[in-house]
């Protein structure tokens, strides 16, 4: 019992703020649960498919490929492949940490699981045209022309301002957590 409250203690403690929010101010109170609600839906909706396809990624694709193509040694194409990957995908942002922890798995180069993230966030295909269509093209461009370079350069960064234990230790933790 006590690993269970341990385990799920935020949770514990945002639903009790809701209830006192509630008991204080019904209308604040239902706004809470709704977004809540609302929040566990969409969960509902994304987080299985990703889970689907972890699995067929996991099971139908072979570290030697993944490492083959966006391994230590991939180079640029390694670092293409993650921006596809990652601006074809999909969802929410929390959507990419599983992937990345396949990823991981796989034997993927750290920079380009950055990268994948950062595409996933920034460069989605659907946000582009979603952009384009309410900002106007030169608008979209224009970012997607800065957050390209932006998100190499983070990505390249974090990987030298990490420490090769560390980034060997959120390996190791990726791995065991797959399991």
């Amino acid at each position: 019992m006590k690993e269970i409250l341990k385990r799920y203690r935020a949770f514990i403690i945002a639903m009790l703020a809701m209830c006192l929010i509630t008991l204080f101010s019904r209308d604040t109170g239902a706004r809470a649960f709704s977004v809540a609600a609302g929040s566990f839906k969409e969960m509902f909706f994304v987080v299985p498919p990703v889970f689907i396809l972890l699995g067929l990624l996991d099971v139908w694709v072979p570290r030697e490929i993944m490492m083959k193509y966006m391994g230590e040694g991939s180079g640029i194409k390694g670092v293409v492949l993650a921006f596809i990957l990652g601006s074809a995908a999909a969802g929410p942002l929390y959507g990419a940490f599983p992937i990345s922890a396949v990823f991981m798995k796989k034997g993927v180069k750290f920079t380009n699981i950055l990268i994948f993230i950062g595409a996933w966030s920034t460069t989605k295909i659907p946000m582009l045209l979603f952009e384009m269509s309410a900002l106007g093209a030169r608008f979209a461009l224009t970012r997607l022309a800065v957050d390209i370079p932006g998100i190499i350069v983070i990505s390249f960064a974090l990987s030298r301002l990490i420490s090769k234990e560390e980034v060997k230790s959120i390996y190791d933790n990726a791995e065991k957590n797959a399991k």
